[in-house]
């Protein structure tokens, strides 16, 4: 064969071989989460109740007794920033604050997501399992996307707050936007986006109560006082306070092989 079409078969042929060639992207693979022991579970509690006490073992039912802005407070909260990748600006900031007397301190920005990455990052819970992050919105944007994708193995399941009564080391969260979520699949939906929002790491139930240690709860780490009924789920809030939209389950030392697989449908539907 002759002429342009056969000057044009020697290209061709190197182009093909060069396409075939090619290495093709490779697939996304994520990796499953880690089963934790219960040690860490035992350990997130433990740091959660100390750094209460630290606070003065103050709840949300009575008057405050120290606030972020008080000078024996500072190492105490510039720790809590050292646990999330953010939190480079606000410690210069506040460095500098303390430096010059402000009795500005740490009044911005808040720190109840930092104060939580803290726990889990000191209790030796890695990245992957529980990413820090100075919004509560993200870290549990990972926490309902590892349930979804990983059923039996991931380390917190979000339930609806009618649907799961809390047990001691649960996340309870509220959304303290204008418009607020009523459940944890709302979130999901619009997952990626930032949302005002507050956990709380359940340390206590008893009839007619769950108690909860969070961070900057009025400017301190406080026990939060939270009434439930006779099933011991949670009461709604009044008016203007954050609103309850979902009870994290912690499994960390309760998933194989450290206990026996939950049951089938004990996971979120995806």
């Amino acid at each position: 064969m002759n002429g342009p079409r056969a000057s044009l078969l020697p290209a061709l042929a190197l182009a093909l071989l060069q396409a075939c060639a090619a290495p093709s992207p490779p697939p996304v693979v994520v990796e499953p989460p880690l089963s934790y022991p219960p040690s860490a579970r035992d350990r997130m509690l433990r740091i959660a109740t100390a750094e209460w006490e630290e606070w003065g073992r103050q709840a949300s039912d009575s008057p405050p007794l120290t606030r972020e802005s008080d000078a024996a407070n500072f190492p105490r909260v510039m720790a809590y920033w050292r646990a999330v990748p953010e939190g480079e600006a606000p410690i210069a900031r506040n460095r500098a604050r303390y430096r010059y007397g402000s009795v500005d301190t740490w009044r911005e920005p808040a720190w109840s997501a930092a104060f939580i990455s803290f726990v889990l990052r000191g209790a030796g819970v890695d990245g992957r399992e529980f990413p820090p992050s100075a919004a509560h919105a993200f870290y549990l944007d990972a926490l309902i996307l590892d349930a979804q994708r990983f059923p039996a193995l991931a380390p917190f399941v979000p339930h609806d707050v009618a649907a799961r009564a809390p047990q001691v080391g649960d996340l309870v969260c509220a959304d303290r936007s204008a418009r607020p979520i009523t459940t944890w699949r709302e979130r999901a939906a619009d997952r990626g986006g930032f949302r005002p929002m507050h956990c709380d790491i359940v340390v206590r139930v008893a009839p007619g109560v769950v108690e909860a240690v969070g961070g900057n709860l009025r400017d301190a780490v406080t026990l939060a006082v939270m009434p439930t009924d006779a099933a011991g789920l949670l009461l709604p809030r009044g008016r203007g306070e954050p609103r309850f939209f979902a009870v994290f389950e912690n499994r960390l030392g309760r998933l194989p092989p450290f206990a026996p697989p939950p049951p089938a449908n004990g996971a979120p539907p995806s």
